[in-house]
């Protein structure tokens, strides 16, 4: 990990990760050995703590960086997911510019941002404070999340917030908004995800998505793509306990 992931994410490097949801840390620790690019802790609609996010990024930071999506986009969760030595957060339902200037001026300290001071696991608990600060405002990654057709509306002003890195899509909580629930490939849901390409390519933002396949991901890799969460441990471990039984049976 000589460069930060926020520099990978910068050049456009293809970065690929599992959504983690366990809160066991060697689940995700057994995931950071497989080879992936990072981790995707999802503390949105996983049951994880503060104390839960600690304890697995304290356990394979030294191997693979780790993004935490929020439960929301607000301030003392990103205080907290920082802190605890994420290597950035992943913002849900960012919707509007406001939000978005918001997100960013949490996660930078000053003069960048108003992020709170304090002594966590990233500063190595003061020990190692003079050496976070001087580099965390460059290395954190912030990312929105674009899951609501206000967000689709305002996008082409999201993206020129300065300290937004990415873009990442969420078609079900999109489809949702469009009173179109879990129809992503109807026309209306994909010509929204569309506009959020088409602009987040003109201004060179990285654009990142979620699938639960490989062949829901595929495609969008292919539309160049980068920041790519696919699979979930909780559908892993049941896909392959399915796949072993059913070996054994015959």
């Amino acid at each position: 990990m000589s460069d930060s992931f926020r520099s990978q994410l910068k050049q456009g490097k293809l970065l690929i990760a599992p959504m983690v949801t366990f809160s066991c840390p060697e689940a995700a620790e057994i995931l950071a050995d497989v080879g992936y690019d990072w981790l995707f802790l999802d503390a949105e609609h996983s049951t994880f703590a503060p104390s839960d996010l600690q304890a697995i990024v304290g356990r394979v930071s030294h191997k693979i960086p780790s993004l935490v999506r929020l439960p929301a986009p607000e301030e003392v969760s990103i205080k907290k997911a920082l802190d605890l030595g994420a290597a950035g957060i992943i913002a849900p339902q960012v919707n509007s510019v406001e939000q978005s200037e918001q997100i960013v001026s949490w996660s930078r300290y000053s003069p960048e941002g108003t992020r709170g001071v304090g002594l966590g696991r990233a500063h190595g608990y003061g020990f190692a404070f003079d050496d976070y600060l001087a580099k965390a405002n460059e290395e954190t990654t912030v990312v929105v999340q674009a899951e609501h057709i206000d967000a689709v509306n305002a996008i082409e002003q999201i993206v020129a917030v300065p300290g937004v890195d990415a873009v990442l899509i969420g078609p079900y909580d999109l489809s949702a908004s469009m009173k179109r629930i879990g129809e992503i490939d109807h026309p209306e849901v994909t010509g929204a995800i569309d506009h959020v390409t088409e602009v987040c390519q003109r201004y060179n933002m990285p654009l990142g998505i979620f699938g639960v396949t490989v062949d829901a991901v595929k495609p969008y890799i292919d539309k160049g793509f980068t920041l790519i969460t696919v699979g979930v441990d909780t559908v892993m471990l049941g896909h392959a306990a399915r796949k072993m039984l059913g070996q054994v049976k015959g």
